[in-house]
């Protein structure tokens, strides 16, 4: 479903992946303009896991999206109230996350939505990240 506003779990802050997403998601959802089959994810799934990830807490991140700001403000606020983490963890984490679903315990869960939604001959869909940006219309790219 493609969801105008809503940017791929590939767009990067201060080089950590699908924290767009997760503001977007969050704007969205204020602007009434998230559509239902999103919103039981919110604060969980990969949101919960960036959340996790820096240490701050969902709520709190939804109350500082609403007052509004760049990415990279939201950002600074994140590290503030959680931690920085290093480039080695970043990169830890970005490999992670563009991997999931890709020969590992989530693999299964991967093809039974792929399935659901129609990319079951999509082999170009082989993660994730992959999967939202095919089911939102947007092109799977070969990355690296």
């Amino acid at each position: 479903m493609n969801v105008p506003n809503l940017r791929s779990p590939y767009a990067q802050t201060s080089g950590i992946s699908y924290f767009p997403r997760m503001l977007d998601k969050i704007r969205l959802h204020a602007a009434g303009k998230l559509p239902q089959d999103y919103q039981a994810n919110l604060g969980g799934g990969f949101d919960g896991r960036a959340i996790s990830f820096l240490w701050i807490d969902y709520p709190a991140l939804v109350e500082r999206v609403k007052q509004g700001g760049s990415d990279d403000e939201i950002f600074a606020w994140a590290v503030a109230q959680g931690r920085q983490p290093s480039p080695e963890e970043i990169e830890i984490w970005n490999e992670f996350m563009r991997k999931r679903g890709w020969n590992d315990e989530s693999s299964a869960r991967l093809v039974i939505r792929k399935r659901d939604g129609g990319l079951e001959n999509r082999d170009d869909v082989q993660t994730f990240f992959d999967y939202i940006d095919a089911d939102e219309g947007r092109p799977v790219e070969k990355r690296g």
